[in-house]
């Protein structure tokens, strides 16, 4: 398939694609006049790289298991090594931190919108000039 039908299926920009086939995350043969072509098993790949990067994972990190990753949701890796363990664990703390971070931020946004919407009339009850116009 080309780049467009790919990135339609997956939701993801060419740019975007491109950026991934560049740091090796995903792959393209070219076509006789330069067009890239993907494998079908791209689209599952693609929405994986996104899901990890959504996650917070490095484009190196992915790239490094890439190779263990098996359906949708899996990272299969036989006989890992110590530095992957490590690895993985690493990401798995900083995934914690950014969780605990975003909660954070959250939570606080949320209390400042309830403390402005206590503070904050009726639009009936509001003083002249400042109700909603006609």
């Amino acid at each position: 398939m080309r780049i467009g039908e790919l990135a339609e299926r997956t939701g993801t920009s060419r740019r975007m694609l491109r950026y991934y086939e560049e740091q090796g995350l995903i792959a393209s043969q070219r076509c006789a006049n330069g067009y890239r072509d993907y494998d079908e098993l791209c689209v599952d790949r693609v929405q994986q790289v996104r899901g990890l990067l959504d996650a917070g994972l490095p484009t190196q990190t992915i790239r490094r298991i890439l190779p263990c990753l098996g359906p949708p949701g899996r990272i299969d890796i036989p006989n890992p090594t110590p530095e992957t363990l490590a690895l993985l664990e690493r990401e798995c703390e900083r995934m914690t931190r950014r969780i605990d971070h975003l909660t954070r931020n959250r939570d606080a946004m949320r209390a400042y919108v309830a403390r402005v919407r206590a503070d904050t009339p009726p639009a009936n009850e509001q003083g002249p000039g400042l109700r909603p116009g006609p």
